[in-house]
């Protein structure tokens, strides 16, 4: 019996001795820059060019996934490897968005680096600017409204020419939304909006840049609570 007590405390002492495995660290993303336009491409064709993309490596990161997507059309692609850069063919004068996912064969857990936009240089001199970026109430939330009755509606917009005139607002019940809320001004970056309770609504940020150029965030909802 105790030479059984003794074997078992082995055992415990040298699994609590395990180091537990090391979750991998978020990649920094390099290149293509934020906001940017990006011109270093090789040219494919006359519709498309190779994009290098270039991160810095995550600790405790066994390979890495990038992930990229046009975001005219929602439409992504993606590729795994061990290696700190990859290329893809894009679109030229297209707007993208990419992430670059870290992972290790210790754990499931990954880590996700930062959402960067960029612009896939073409023949345009002007950009439209990019899709605003919903930032809350995220899609599907619920959400509580304050003393006055209104929910804070809070976004992000960004464009290559530096050039946004103004967001219109769109807020409903239906979808997709079609009733104007507000014209906002450039330096804005949220909105109050009246709302029900036990109601869900529908809405979208439409950036407008000054050579009236347009671009939608795409359709959120939230249910006030």
């Amino acid at each position: 019996m105790k030479q059984t007590i003794v074997f078992l405390m082995v055992i415990l002492l040298w699994a609590c001795g395990k180091d537990d495995p090391k979750p991998p660290k978020p990649a920094n993303l390099i290149f293509p820059l934020e906001n940017s336009e990006c011109t270093e491409g090789r040219v494919l064709s006359d519709l498309t060019s190779e994009v290098e993309f270039r991160w810095g490596a995550g600790s405790n990161t066994k390979d890495y996934e990038l992930r990229v997507v046009n975001l005219l059309t929602n439409v992504g692609q993606s590729l795994r490897t061990e290696q700190l850069s990859a290329k893809l063919p894009l679109l030229k004068g297209t707007p993208y968005s990419w992430v670059v996912i870290s992972r290790n064969t210790q754990t499931e857990v990954s880590a996700t680096s930062a959402t960067w936009k960029f612009y896939n240089a073409g023949a345009q001199t002007n950009y439209a600017p990019f899709p605003a970026a919903v930032i809350s109430p995220k899609s599907g939330a619920s959400v509580v409204r304050d003393i006055n009755n209104e929910v804070t509606l809070r976004w992000e917009g960004a464009d290559v020419d530096n050039d946004i005139s103004l967001f219109e607002i769109y807020v409903a019940e239906t979808n997709p939304p079609e009733a104007l809320a507000a014209s906002l001004g450039p330096a804005t970056s949220s909105f109050k909006v009246s709302v029900t309770a036990n109601t869900v609504y529908y809405w979208k940020v439409v950036t407008v840049d000054r050579e009236g150029n347009r671009s939608e965030s795409g359709v959120f909802s939230f249910k006030a609570l």
